[in-house]
């Protein structure tokens, strides 16, 4: 449900596509043919409906944050790697750690995402893109 509730978050912020997210959702539904959760978000075609859904039925206490972080960070950094405005992209970023899940919030690498930006203010992209690149490295070996 990690790589899920990731997806969730990315397409509540636009961050990855309907089709992106249906993909993935039917991805780990064909592995996963007996998970109930699964079969319900193949059905709902509320793109809202299965936001919220799957926001409210994970179990945040045996989330694997880990997994979580690494799925996320690799999907940020592909869309980091495309986008070639880093002021909107680190908008995009601040917005983003306000929806991610409270807990985590203020842990790294995602406590990364409420200040990398900060460098911006006073036209220091690079000092910006550093932060940024260094956040996509937190769970490489």
């Amino acid at each position: 449900m990690e790589e899920l509730l990731v997806y969730a978050i990315l397409l509540y912020e636009k961050l990855v596509t309907e089709n992106e997210y249906n993909k993935r959702l039917d991805a780990l539904f064909l592995k996963h043919p007996d998970n109930d959760d699964l079969l319900y978000l193949e059905w709902e075609t509320d793109l809202k409906k299965a936001i919220v859904y799957i926001r409210t039925h994970i179990d945040y206490t045996s989330l694997d944050y880990e997994q979580f972080g690494r799925i996320l960070t690799g999907r940020l950094q592909a869309v980091y790697e495309n986008c070639s405005d880093i002021k909107s992209f680190a908008g995009r970023m601040y917005a983003l750690w306000e929806s991610l899940p409270g807990n985590i919030q203020n842990t790294e690498p995602f406590w990364t995402l409420s200040y990398a930006d900060d460098p911006l203010s006073w036209g220091d992209e690079e000092q910006a893109r550093s932060i940024y690149e260094h956040m996509f490295d937190y769970y490489k070996n």
